[in-house]
């Protein structure tokens, strides 16, 4: 027999997943291992399913147990005595958080989603399973009633996704917003009376918390819609309800809050839960001990509120006592910073403000010792100073910039951007006074774990999860950053893993490596290392691609000598690593590390410029540091077809007038043209950089044209012909695009741009050597005569050849370059030297000849085997 069951005290999500996974065990028999909530019970008089009672189950005949809603063996009643039977097998599908005392099941189905009925739903989707409108409204029920109609901090996208699956499988909303409506009973609104009286606070590291207690004759199984209804009216972050019904004492928890995980409390007392919402049954417990233990419980799990070292940047840039004031002056501009903090040696001793040091100058100060005009009387945090002190020094003593000190060593510093940014991430996740309000459409940090499961491969979790374990054992932060984040949230996979490290980047790789069993290679000079060729055991079905690979960095900045200069780098924090970064949709990253799994960090509004297709960069000097960005711009523009900002066309537009392009390297230039060719429509990219000014930057004869639009769109479908048709042989397209872009140039300044953009020796001889003959080849193509075509092409490298059919607009002369390509570019007489010799023909540049005629006549069908080739060698003979 199998038996298909729930935790006592069923709700609909205990009841609509016992009926959805019956479809996947059709001789299983619905049992409740004890009572239902009122409403379940008005559900099932209305819907009549078919259930047993526990009483008229043969232990004895169980063979299949599915459990379903909890993995807690003390929830299900009497069927705790089979779990350990070994001829029994148990199923388990829940959504809660995993815990040590859960039952070890046979198979398991455990994801924190919001709903169970999600985990069956998906499964019914999956697999193609038909229900009827009845199943498809329970489970839909189900869905509703535990995500609060989709509004509790624990409802994900997978829930939507099922509801939504489950309404065009017919589900009535009418059906249930009739049970989910709460309609409260006169000893309903009595007892929430009477708990709204008896609540008293608890404020503990900043969490708010109140307690309620009441007593019942009854058993109510509704209590728990009472605790949302306080919460609703309550400015609260969490909420305990002890209530005292017929002997026992039964407990409800709500959380609001990361800080408390309102499950951990239920586990003290049996119960179980997930961190938003649990509860747990006792009995024979006095109500005000149990409020005693609930109070001494969560001054020992909740987690302290964010201290200095939460919220510092790392490391800090310093100037010593001894330096001068327009030495000060040089670090602030290099670094564009406003303070910086004076030391001795190693010692913390004060700091000084951009203000002051202008000041100094303004007096003739520059050559003063620094110390002189610092100030020492600022505060100093330690590591863990909680937030709230350092938020209540920095307004009070109007504090701009706080040291951290460890010691007698400044470890951080922190800012009022810093301290603005957690106030707010803080506001966002508390403010819930108004409901229907929305909250705000990019927060600064959000949990994209669930992204990261769905949107990225298995192979690349396990990674990441290896990665984040590695960087907890060195105590650093690992994030991923970049275009994996950037293309993450754009339902887009990008497996160009970049990993940064708030910490020794080098040594990480090297654990890293040791650990997945794979190639390493290190760049010392720049703190950067690559990972490839991972052949550990864990990955071996995995497919792994030969050119996957995993690029580490230490967290660093960088500044600019000059105009258009090699960046010079140093290490530094996650959040100067990514100011560093072109554009703001690529300054995102995602905490790896076990603690922080999933959070993204969003420093300057990526998310905002993604949710808007925006290209944006950081700072105004963006283009004045590094010129290639203007490139960048135009192909990231193209590539995902989002829009560049008006202020950063007015930058651009500033570089070009500043002549910082002439300063560029001409390699720079030429990888960004490689990339917009592969990524990109080149005819609507060069069509923008012409419009911006920046196609003269190659050249200033050079001009985007309709016959070059038209040129560039005949290469683009001839390159698609092209490697739809020879899939495994490779081309240089990006040498068809420069033939076709530089062909209305004359012959030196074809060779000029070459030069200006350094391009490699054999390209450039290629590019320039096709350029050169094109023209006269045009003409001689014929399609009635192959032998033409042949030695007409044969001097054309395949690139070269790509080229003169995108140029050719008849298409005849098109046909005879696609023939050639297909049927006679590698055809050679089958008779050699050799056998013109064992033929008595005397040796000498005859062969030659009679080898090019035999040729010739194979490419017009006239000589099929070896036997024609020698037939017609002795006819000619003669």
């Amino acid at each position: 027999m199998d038996i298909i069951t729930c935790h006592v005290n069923a709700d609909f999500d205990c009841l609509s997943s016992m009926v959805g996974v019956k479809k996947f065990f059709p001789e299983g028999k619905l049992v409740f291992p004890g009572s239902q909530e009122r409403v379940v019970r008005d559900f099932l008089k209305t819907f009549p399913i078919e259930t047993l009672r526990i009483k008229d189950i043969d232990m004895l005949s169980v063979r299949r147990l599915i459990i379903v809603d909890t993995k807690d063996p003390n929830r299900i009643g009497e069927f705790k005595a089979l779990l350990d039977k070994r001829d029994i097998q148990v199923f388990v599908y829940d959504h809660h958080q995993k815990g040590d005392k859960d039952i070890r099941a046979t198979v398991e189905t455990i994801e924190e989603v919001g709903a169970t009925a999600t985990l069956i739903t998906e499964l019914i989707h999956s697999k193609g399973v038909l229900i009827t409108p009845l199943e498809a409204t329970l489970l839909c029920l189900g869905i509703y009633e535990e995500t609060g109609s989709m509004r509790f901090p624990s409802t994900t996208e997978r829930d939507l996704l099922s509801a939504a699956f489950l309404l065009r499988r017919g589900a009535n909303l009418n059906i249930v917003s009739d049970y989910i409506k709460p309609q409260f009973s006169k000893e309903a609104l009595a007892l929430l009376n009477e708990l709204i009286v008896s609540l008293t606070e608890v404020y503990i590291s900043g969490v708010r918390i109140k307690i309620g207690m009441a007593s019942l004759e009854q058993y109510m199984g509704d209590a728990a819609q009472l605790a949302h209804n306080i919460m609703d009216m309550e400015d609260i972050d969490a909420l305990v309800l002890i209530l005292n019904m017929e002997g026992r004492s039964v407990l409800i928890g709500r959380s609001r809050v990361a800080e408390l995980n309102i499950a951990d409390i239920m586990k003290e007392f049996g119960g179980d839960g997930h961190p938003m919402a649990a509860s747990a049954s006792l009995s024979e417990a006095i109500p005000q001990i149990i409020k005693e233990q609930v109070v001494k419980i969560l001054h020992n799990i909740i987690k302290p509120t964010k201290t200095a070292k939460d919220i510092m940047t790392t490391p800090v840039i310093t100037v010593d006592v001894t330096s001068t004031i327009k030495d000060a002056q040089r670090l602030l501009t290099k670094y564009a910073i406003n303070v910086l903090p004076v030391i001795k040696k190693t010692v913390y001793v004060g700091l000084i403000s951009r203000e002051i040091v202008e000041k100094a100058i303004f007096h003739g100060f520059n050559n003063s010792a620094v110390y002189e005009f610092a100030t020492t009387d600022d505060i100093a945090a330690a590591t863990d100073t909680p937030m709230r002190e350092i938020e209540e020094t920095m307004i009070e003593k109007n504090q701009r910039f706080m040291p951290v000190i460890t010691g007698n060593m400044i470890v951080g510093a922190i800012t009022r951007t810093d301290l603005l940014r957690t106030l707010y991430e803080d506001y966002i996740r508390k403010e819930r006074r108004d409901y229907t309000s929305q909250e705000p459409k990019h927060p600064i940090t959000r949990n994209v774990s669930t992204l990261v499961k769905e949107r990225l491969p298995g192979f690349v979790n396990r990674l990441l999860i290896i990665a984040g374990e590695t960087a907890d054992k060195l105590n650093v932060k690992a994030y991923i950053v970049g275009g994996c984040v950037r293309d993450l949230l754009r339902a887009q996979q990008n497996l160009d893993i970049d990993i940064v490290i708030e910490g020794d980047g080098l040594l990480f790789a090297t654990e890293l490596a040791s650990h997945l069993h794979a190639k390493l290679k290190t760049h010392n000079r720049f703190q950067t290392a690559k990972i490839s060729s991972i052949k550990h055991p864990q990955f071996d079905n995995a497919n792994l691609s030969s050119d996957f690979a995993i690029d580490i960095a230490t967290a660093r900045t960088e500044h600019y000598e000059s105009p258009a200069a090699l960046p010079t780098v140093e290490t530094s924090s996650i959040k100067k690593d990514l100011y560093r970064r072109d554009f703001t949709i690529n300054t995102l990253a995602v905490s790896i590390n076990k603690k922080n799994f999933g959070v993204l960090y969003d420093f300057f509004g990526g998310q905002k410029d993604l949710k808007e297709r925006t290209i944006r960069v950081l700072h105004n000097l963006s283009f004045i540091e590094d010129p290639t960005r203007a490139f960048r711009a135009v192909r990231f523009s193209e590539r995902f077809g989002f829009k560049i900002s008006r202020h950063m066309e007015k930058l651009i537009k500033s570089a070009l007038k500043f002549n910082l392009f002439d300063k560029l390297s001409g390699a720079r230039m030429y990888d960004e043209f490689l990339l917009i060719f592969k990524e990109t429509e080149a005819e609507r990219t060069l069509h923008r950089l012409a419009n911006l000014g920046l196609l003269k930057v190659l050249h200033p004869d050079l001009a985007y044209t309709k016959q070059l639009e038209a040129l560039l769109q005949s290469v683009r479908n001839t390159i698609s012909w092209y490697r739809l048709t020879f899939l495994e042989e490779k081309a240089d397209t990006t040498a068809v695009y420069f033939m076709a872009l530089l062909s209305f140039l004359g012959e030196s300044d074809q060779s000029l741009t070459l030069d200006r953009l350094n391009t490699p020796p054999k390209t450039k001889n290629c590019i320039l050597k096709t350029l050169n003959i094109y023209k006269a080849a045009i003409p001689v193509l014929d399609y009635t005569d192959p032998a033409v075509t042949y030695h007409t092409l044969h001097r054309f490298s395949i690139e070269g050849i790509l080229f003169l059919m995108a140029v050719c607009v008849d298409t005849g002369k098109q046909k005879a370059i696609s023939r050639y390509l297909t049927e006679h570019r590698d055809l050679k007489p089958l008779i050699d030297g050799t056998a013109l010799q064992e033929m008595s023909i005397k040796p000498g540049p005859i062969y030659s000849i009679i080898l090019r005629e035999v040729l010739d006549n194979k490419l017009r069908g006239r000589l099929n085997s070896l036997d024609d080739e020698m037939a017609f060698i002795k006819l000619r003979k003669i």
